[in-house]
């Protein structure tokens, strides 16, 4: 009984020692944890470094972690954004990283805040994210489609960075059927007033409809698919983003978002 007593005593100092070296917030903040990924409270301990998945369950067994100050028993329990995880009355806090896809529908700036009070794609994802969340990138106000939010900058800055050469597919939909000579000329490159540009991938959509073209480009620069098309007198009455980094919109309304997985993820980097 001493020996079990003494490695008790030994488990939980080991576990202080671990729980003092986690980033800790105050108990009221809203946002003292983020689980981005909708993971048990198990994993979220053991991610955390408190100890191993299989003892953090029986941690929880014993009743040991509250989430929102209630006491949780079930280890396969469901965390949510802004739950505040406690063991032995200490917040475990860590930064978990958050990968977002969202549909941004058209008449939304991407940013975090608007000084005009106009829409913003924040407006569309839980309050938990607005103090934590970046969008890779930018879309123009009325541009549509796929967009990548994170808290994960060494992720976000590559994303970003022209040397990696990041591919964007869009769907354009011009004001006039697109006339063969243009095509020609645009898929051969021309230059605009910043220089030099050609896509990687020009194709119709639809060969029924000469209106939609789908462009893959992989340069950065502001408003650049706009240009192309208005260099040649054509305006742009749409524009969607449909893939980015490999990435699609597949089953993805506009206006919602969802988690990347695992797989997409790891893609990314």
């Amino acid at each position: 009984m001493l020996i079990i007593f003494r490695q008790t005593i030994s488990l939980e100092r080991n576990l202080m020692s671990k729980i003092s070296k986690i980033n800790t917030t105050e108990i009221n903040s809203p946002e003292a944890n983020i689980s981005g990924s909708n993971s048990s409270v198990s994993v979220y301990l053991a991610k955390a470094g408190i100890c191993a998945r299989r003892k953090a369950g029986d941690l929880v067994k014993a009743g040991q972690v509250t989430v929102n100050d209630q006491v949780i028993l079930e280890p396969g329990y469901k965390l949510k954004v802004g739950d505040i995880v406690k063991y032995l009355g200490n917040i475990i806090n860590f930064d978990q990283k958050v990968y977002l896809l969202l549909n941004k529908p058209a008449g939304y700036i991407t940013t975090v805040s608007d000084d005009l009070k106009r829409p913003t794609i924040f407006d569309l994802l839980d309050n938990s994210f607005k103090a934590r969340l970046y969008p890779v990138g930018r879309l123009d106000r009325e541009t549509t489609g796929l967009l990548v939010l994170t808290n994960d900058g060494d992720l976000a800055q590559r994303l970003a960075h022209p040397k990696y050469e990041i591919a964007k597919t869009y769907c354009v939909t011009v004001d006039r059927d697109f006339a063969e000579a243009d095509f020609i000329t645009l898929k051969t490159g021309l230059e605009l007033t910043d220089g030099f540009i050609k896509p990687d991938l020009l194709e119709f959509k639809n060969l029924k409809d000469r209106k939609k073209l789908l462009v893959e480009i992989h340069s950065g620069r502001n408003r650049i698919v706009r240009r192309m098309f208005q260099a040649l007198d054509y305006t742009v009455r749409k524009l969607e983003r449909v893939q980015y980094a490999g990435l699609t919109l597949t089953d993805l309304k506009s206006g919602t978002w969802r988690y990347l997985t695992e797989i997409e993820i790891s893609g990314l980097k």
